[in-house]
């Protein structure tokens, strides 16, 4: 041994005389020891990892034995046997017969072949152990052992061939043969050791699995999802499926596990917290009670003002609770999160660290390589050495970061899902408390915003550390390069930090608000309102636009600063330099690495205070999540399940409350009910009923007694709850499908007829919140789903108040009541129909909170309590049952509709027509109902029809540059040319910046040894510094110019959308959801807004950066212009082929985000009946399936562009190496300042070059917003406004209608909806207007509006044809009370008078008359009171009176009454009623009936069939002709007796 090491002694001190020569070699023994030993060495150290899977027991042959398997193992037993034979040689040479003198051969001829061979079998041994190991396909290991073996045996390879060579013969044959058949063993090896082991159905799934080392490390497993985007545009199915350790379920179990010990923590230590606070206020009161109450008797006063101050605690409470909210346990999301991802957290420091070590490894040898250009002495293999060593530690630098970015990129992707996941689950148990805390909107915001946040801090979370030690180690560099004059440098970017954080966060502080007012356009067009609206939105749009124009010319600064700084940097530290002493001269070798030092120091001084920044954004997220996931659950044991108990609910002394701390709503309720039985719950609004649903449900707090309910429950809420699902999985709500049971459900629940007019039956899909059914509808699915559920119990919300009677009557009789379907279970039914409740079993009566009767109904009405004042509030409607109840006993009438069959005239008018937006979504549909009543066998056809709505377009494929033209149009071409050319004299500059610097260096070898005048020296820094400074100017103006110009562009495309979104007719709004034309404004204008113009800016400075680059390399070295072409070529294929896959996976991306967004609202507005149900687990689940559709997108597009950069950055890569290779070969040529110019522009050039792609890429996929924006921009519009033809200014002054032929249909292709309508209605006549569903009524009101318009006849109004006047001027003049009452976010007075044109007396007046006086006065805003979207906090009753109070100011002659029927009780419909009689008196008024009470005392009646007027006459008349409205008066239990009374 001792040899040996003398041997590899003498052979490194030989070294340098076999390098200092033309044609170098290494030393015979140092190749045959030290380059022997390294790969040997590599393997035996990391064999025990192989051999560890041999010794665990599994199943041998659980993987197949592949060839490719047994032909490895072949090659090492080849090898083996060459190692022997070597061994063989030596043994022969030494004692062999015909030696002359034994043992003359050194001892490495022992101890190589020996080595070799106990290698040889290890060897064997660990390819079986990674055959076994499971889930491997080969090892990172054993490759690289092949490959650093073949490396290593390269030298000997050319040393034995170069001596052969010159001796003419070959000296050792045996070993000489023995070599080179065991190097081409080598090769085949490390052939073999880059071909995956595996089964080729594993790859189908996801080709990661089956990829080998050197393809996961170039990520080339990639390339087929590329090539596949590249030939086509790429769908959802084309994803593959995730690893497992990839996926949600996986993801969110790890995180659960280590939350809830991280929170208990938290919980424990909150807790003692509080303790401790409470322990003080505590000791610090009994202090004070001592010394206050010193042995004094407590008087009366004292006591008063003790009862005056308890109430103004409660006020400083309310105060208290603000700051009470940052009370919850805090800090355990960031250590959950670390303990959950720390295996890749730690993987991606390691590899961030290896590749900050190698960036400092390139100025190095660009030092050594300018000193080597600048002695002509040197050997030229120097040279290239130097360019080879270039490449490789490009290459592996690339390599490297990749990894890194690979790991930081799903590591952000894990955290975001396990947030994400970690609400959805938080949100199905949450307590009402903390759900009351924040809106669904906040908690979808958690989400996606705050979520996201997470992602992004993650995926640079590495550069806390990375930052301050790339920095440090730039200045130690530095330091050796110019010594302490780098700390001017330091300084100045030391002082431009904050500077540029100071601008980032003042630019934070004016962040542009969005405001996407969800216009609810078909009210706006019925009111002719649109022009205030407009007004309105330009309005805030202008502010935007204004903060916009600051926040640019704020980042404009900060640009400037920014792209200053590397000259004022580098001048700084220059200046110092050559002014501190004459003796320092700037060489190229000084001047190019510092130039690339500062060039590795600009990155970490930049991100540095951005990362901080972010960190800060994240912590209010943090917060945010932490408040939320930290909050109380719902307590599981409000409601127990005591099998002892014989009645199916008791209630014993309880009492309820919506919050901890507050009031209880119920009190003292006590109740048995038995199983099987039928409970009607009654009281006037607001008594609890619902509320009593919600303790049975166990969603309230209980503060005393309990709830014991037996078997399972099913819900149906008061406001249907419906999933964007086909109809039939929303009654079938995760149970198993039965054909018979489905059937049965939906002729019970009057479904029948409304199947038939669905295109696709049962598989019809409803939109989102039930959008394409009626309320009545919505309501008979919920109460289908809840009689599919084969529950015990039964919890129904007044399900009925939201249908007709008649329908009303039919779900009774066939669902809830004594002969239904659910007759044998307990039924608690919340109702207002008086007419029920004589067919209970039992009867609870609230009053304020409190169970003030229970009893059956002949009971409660002889104790004349306050059950009978009910009734007689309600009296009116009740003997309507008692007769309907008779008439169905007489068998099948002779007059219901000839063609139709009973069971359809019972359900058919069951149907209640929606809103005037339904009855025309259903034009298309009614048309087919008959040939959709013999079902589609076909089932294609179904899943075709039954799309209401089509699929937003997405668009694929590349832009069309005509998109590109659009925009820059919109910014002016004036202001598009000077930013381009402003940019380009930028980039000039730039260049003759450094070409100055390098014809500097030049100086110190033109004065040698002479001293340095300081005119020179001056003139030097002066020019050096003047170009620099007008980069940064050229940037500023070039920004500046950039802002305004893309502000003037968000204007031009956000006015021209409005504009004409506002003149579409309403047809485009029937078949486009809501949300999509939100989203033009909102997310479409956003990316107008800010990222079109950051992507185009980032685009340009990179275009120029690279074609500089190109442009100086070329200058230094010319050769290289023959090099840029291949490049090039190459360099656009990879562009277009990424490109094509990202921007197509970022679509995907989007489009299958949304989704997760919209199931979880779904979810969040549906919890009680989720947790009713007991289904959360289905639920989780289907999040869970969502997010990895989610992810099956994003992770491809994570990889994708890793795929891209590792390709671009081996292009920059060839860049530099062909850069100093030309260098090397034409340096007789070159001086040396110009040689370190191209390679120190060509180290940066990989960067730019895969921002240009990336840029290009981004630039793509947001000029789409712009595209989209122009498709709404030009849509066809509706008839004009205003034309020149303008009625009298009273018109319509009588108010007469006349219809003359009137013939329309929703689209042209269509069939008529209306054929030929003829009638005349007097001035001041009531009409009412009746008919089956689908028979037109709605029509009828939207042709008066011209919201459709005719297709053949006229309307007349006073003699004046309504076709030939303007829109507005017709319908400003017309009044309608919608069906839904619809209120805009704003103050209640906009939502009455947009346009301010009456008083506030005017306005009192209508508020009186609508009985919403005392209501307004008792708000503390009055009229300035704000209304949420949509009215949210306003009740129905009083959305539905402000509509009222709207058509009284208006005081138009011509009213039509679309009749609602929906939640409004029977109170504030008679107000209604009233109010009409008497304030309309003088008027026209149409009503369109639902309830045939309403209409009993009109003048007229006008019974609509199929878009003919059938009858027409006085409802007293009607009734006697016993035609179409005496059988849907019967249908309603009227008769003539009744009409009488009225």
């Amino acid at each position: 041994f001792r040899k040996v090491l003398m041997c590899v002694f003498v052979c490194t001190s030989q070294n340098a005389s076999y390098l200092n020569r033309e044609d170098p070699d290494l030393p015979v023994c140092f190749e045959q020891t030290v380059l022997v030993w390294i790969p040997l060495g590599f393997l035996w150290f990391c064999a025990p990892r192989h051999l560890v899977s041999l010794c665990r027991r599994t199943q041998v042959g659980t993987k197949h034995l592949s060839w490719r398997y047994i032909f490895k193992q072949l090659v090492v037993c080849l090898l083996f046997l060459t190692a022997i034979a070597a061994l063989a040689v030596t043994l022969g040479e030494d004692y062999g017969p015909n030696t002359v003198s034994p043992g003359k051969n050194p001892g490495v001829f022992y101890a190589n072949p020996v080595l070799y061979a106990v290698t040889w079998i290890l060897l064997l041994l660990c390819q079986e152990g990674v055959r076994r190991r499971e889930g491997s396909v080969d090892s990172a290991t054993l490759f690289l052992f092949w490959f650093f073996l073949v490396l290593c045996d390269i030298f000997p390879f050319q040393t034995l061939l170069r001596e052969a060579l010159q001796l003419g013969e070959i000296s050792d044959v045996p070993r000489f043969c023995l070599f080179y058949i065991s190097f081409g063993l080598e090769l085949i090896a490390l052939i073999l050791s880059a071909v995956a082991d595996v089964p080729p159905e594993a790859e189908e799934l996801n080709p990661e699995v089956g990829a080998v080392f050197l393809s996961r490390i170039t990520f080339s497993w990639f390339s087929s999802m590329v090539v596949k985007g590249f030939k086509r545009p790429l769908v959802q199915g084309d994803m593959w499926e995730l690893n497992d350790t990839d996926g949600t379920a996986d993801i969110n179990q790890r995180f659960q596990y280590f939350m809830q010990s991280e929170l208990g923590a938290a919980r424990v230590r909150f807790q003692n917290k509080l303790k401790k606070k409470r322990d003080k206020s505590r000791d610090k009161a009994q202090e004070e009670a001592f010394q206050n109450g010193l042995g004094k008797g407590v008087s009366q006063d004292v006591l008063m003002m003790e009862e005056k101050g308890k109430k103004g605690d409660e006020k400083k409470k309310k105060k208290d609770k603000k700051k009470e909210e940052k009370d919850h346990p805090n800090s355990w999301l960031i250590t959950t999160i670390y303990k959950a991802f720390k295996g890749i957290l730690f993987e991606s420091a390691f590899f961030k660290l290896l590749q900050d070590l190698l960036a400092f490894v390139s100025p190095q040898l660009l030092k050594l390589m300018v000193s080597f250009t600048q002695d002509p002495s040197r050997f030229a293999w120097e040279g290239y050495l130097y360019a080879v060593l270039l490449l490789l530690v490009a290459i592996l630098q690339s390599l490297v970061l990749q990894q890194y970015f690979q790991r930081c990129f799903v590591l952000g992707m894990k955290v975001r899902t396990a947030i994400t996941a970690a609400v959805y689950k938080k949100a199905l148990v949450v307590s009402n408390d903390t759900r009351k805390e924040s809106t669904v909107g906040e908690i979808v915001n958690l989400m996606s915003a705050d979520a996201q946040r997470f992602n992004d801090v993650t995926n640079f979370i590495h550069l806390l550390w990375s930052c301050p030690l790339q920095i440090g180690l730039s200045i130690v560099f530095l330091w050796f390069e110019l010594g302490p004059s780098v700390l001017a440098g330091l300084a100045v970017m030391v002082l431009l930090g904050p500077i540029n954080g100071l601008l980032a966060t003042k630019a934070r502080t004016i962040q542009v608000s969005r405001n996407a007012n969800s216009y609810r356009i078909v009210i706006l067009k019925l009111y002719a309102w649109e022009p205030s609206f407009q007004a309105q939105v330009e309005g805030i749009r202008e502010d935007e636009l204004n903060v916009m124009r600051k926040f640019a010319y704020l980042t404009s600064v900060s640009t400037f600063i920014f792209s200053c700084a590397p000259a004022l940097v580098s001048l700084a530290t220059f200046a110092v330099f050559v002014g501190v002493s004459p003796n320092n001269l700037l060489t190229a070798e000084k001047a190019f690495t510092s130039i690339a030092l500062f060039n590795i120091l600009r990155f970490p001084l930049a991100m540095l205070p951005m990362l901080i920044a972010a960190i800060v954004q994240t912590t209010v997220s943090r917060k945010r999540l932490e408040k939320f996931l930290g909050g109380e659950d719902l307590e599981s044991d409000i409601v127990r399940h005591d099998p002892s108990f014989n009645s199916a609910i008791s209630i014993c002394d309880g009492s309820f409350a919506w919050e901890r701390e507050a009031k209880p709503l119920l009190k003292n309720v006590s109740l048995d009910i038995k199983p099987g039985r039928l409970v009607a719950v009654v009281g006037a609004v607001g008594s609890g009923k619902s509320s009593l649903m919600s303790a049975l449900l166990g969603e309230m707090y209980s503060t005393k007694g309990f709830i014991n309910i037996q078997g399972s429950l099913a819900f149906v809420p008061q406001q249907a709850w419906i999933q964007n699902a086909t109809l039939r999985d929303n009654i079938l709500f995760g149970s198993s499908h039965e054909e018979r049971r489905l059937q049965g459900v939906i002729q019970a629940c009057a479904l029948g007829p409304d199947l038939e007019l669905l295109p696709g039956s049962d598989l019809t899909e409803i939109g989102e919140k039930g959008i394409n059914l009626s309320g009545g509808q919505k309501q008979r699915v919920s109460l289908a789903r809840a009689a599919y559920s084969q529950a015990d119990i039964y919890l129904l919300d007044d399900p009925l108040s939201a249908v007709d009677s008649h329908v009303g009557k039919h779900l009774f009789d066939e669902v809830i009541g004594p002969n239904g379907l659910l007759k044998d279970k307990t039924r608690i039914l919340v109702t207002h129909g008086v007419s029920f409740l004589p067919y209970v079993d039992e009867i609870i009566v609230l009053v304020d909170g409190v169970v003030s009767e229970v009893g059956s109904y002949n009971s409660l009405r002889a104790s004349r309590g306050a059950f009978s004042e009910f009734l007689d509030t309600y009296a009116k409607e009740q003997n309507c049952y008692q007769d309907a109840a008779d008439v169905e006993l007489i068998p099948e009438r002779e007059d219901t509709l000839p063609d139709s069959p009973l069971e359809d005239t019972v359900s058919v008018t069951l149907k209640r027509e929606d809103s005037i937006r339904r009855s025309q979504r259903n034009g298309s549909v009614r048309l087919r109902k008959k040939s959709s009543l013999k079902k589609s066998d076909n089932v294609s056809d179904i899943k075709k029809g039954q799309r209401l709505i089509e699929n937003e377009t997405m668009e694929t494929g590349k832009v069309k540059f005509s998109v590109y033209l659009q925009y820059l149009r919109a910014m002016g071409w004036g202001y598009t040319v000077m930013v381009f050319l402003v940019y380009f004299t930028q980039n000039v500059a730039f260049i003759g910046q450094n070409l100055w610097l390098s014809d500097w260096t030049n100086d110190a070898v033109d004065y040698y040894n002479m001293t340095y005048p300081n005119w020179k020296r001056d003139t030097r820094v002066g020019v050096f510094g003047v170009l620099g400074v007008a980069q940064g100017v050229f940037v500023f103006i070039g920004t500046l110019l950039l802002a305004n110009a893309s502000v003037d562009a968000s204007r031009i495309l956000h006015s021209r959308l409005l504009n004409n979104i506002l003149r579409v007719p309403m047809i485009f709004f029937d078949t486009t959801p809501i949300g999509r034309v939100v989203n033009r404004f909102a997310k479409d204008i956003f990316t107008v807004d800010e990222a079109i113009p950051q992507s185009f800016r980032s685009w340009l400075l990179c275009l120029l950066g690279v074609v500089g680059t190109l442009f100086v390399i070329c200058l230094a070295t010319p050769f290289f212009t023959i090099i840029i072409i291949p490049l090039a070529v190459v360099y656009y294929f990879v562009q277009r082929f990424y490109v094509a896959t990202s921007r197509q996976l970022r679509r995907l991306d989007s489009v299958s985000r949304s989704p997760i967004y919209s199931h979880f609202s779904e979810t969040v507005s549906g919890l009680s009946v989720i947790r009713a149900y007991g289904h959360q687990d289905r639920f989780l689940k289907h999040n869970e399936t969502t997010t990895d559709e989610n992810l099956k997108s994003l992770y491809p597009w994570i990889v994708s562009n890793r795929w891209l950069a590792i390709r671009l950055e081996f292009l920059g890569n060839l860049v530099v190496f062909f850069a100093a290779l030309f260098a090397v070969i034409s340096r007789k040529t070159l001086d040396s300042g110009l040689v370190g110019l191209s390679i120190s522009y060509a180290l940066n050039v990989t960067q730019t070059l895969n921002w240009l792609v990336r840029m290009t890429s981004e630039l793509e996929t947001n000029i789409v917003a712009v595209e989209r924006v122009s498709e709404y921009a030009e849509l066809e519009n509706e008839a004009k406004w205003v034309t020149d033809t303008r009625p009298p200014e009273k018109w319509p002054e009588k108010g007469r209608l006349q219809f003359d032929n009137y013939k329309v249909r929703y689209r042209p292709g269509l069939d008529l909806v209306l054929h030929g309508i003829t009638c005349d209605i007097d001035s001041t006549e009531k009409i009412g207007i009746v008919g089956r569903t689908g028979a037109g009524k709605s029509s009828l009101t939207n042709c008066l509006f011209r919201i459709i318009e005719a297709s053949e006849g006229r309307i007349l109004i006073d003699n004046v044809d309504i076709s030939t006047i303007g829109l507005h001027d017709l319908r400003s003049r017309l009044t309608i009370i919608p069906q839904d009452p619809v209120l805009f976010s704003g103050t209640l007075r906009m939502n009455l008078d947009p346009f301010d044109k009456f008083s506030d007396e005017d306005i009192w007046r209508v508020l009186e008359l609508s009985h919403l006086k005392d209501y307004v006065a008792g708000l503390q805003e009055g009229l300035q009171h704000e209304v949420a979207e949509g009215g949210e906090n306003l009740s129905v009753g009083q959305r539905q009176l402000l509509c009222l109070a709207r058509a009284l100011l208006r005081k138009s002659r011509i009213l039509i009454l679309d009749e609602a029927t929906a939640a409004v009780d029977l109170e504030t419909d008679d107000l209604i009623q009233n109010t009409i009689r008497e304030e309309f008196s003088h008027c026209t008024v149409l009503t369109i009936a639902h309830r045939l009470h309403s209409i009993m005392d009109s003048s007229r009646v006008m019974v609509l069939d199929a878009g003919k007027i059938v009858e027409f006459d006085s409802p007293s008349n009607l009734l006697q002709q016993q035609g179409h409205f005496y059988a849907m008066a019967t249908d309603a239990g009227i008769t003539r007796e009744e009409t009488t009374v009225l």
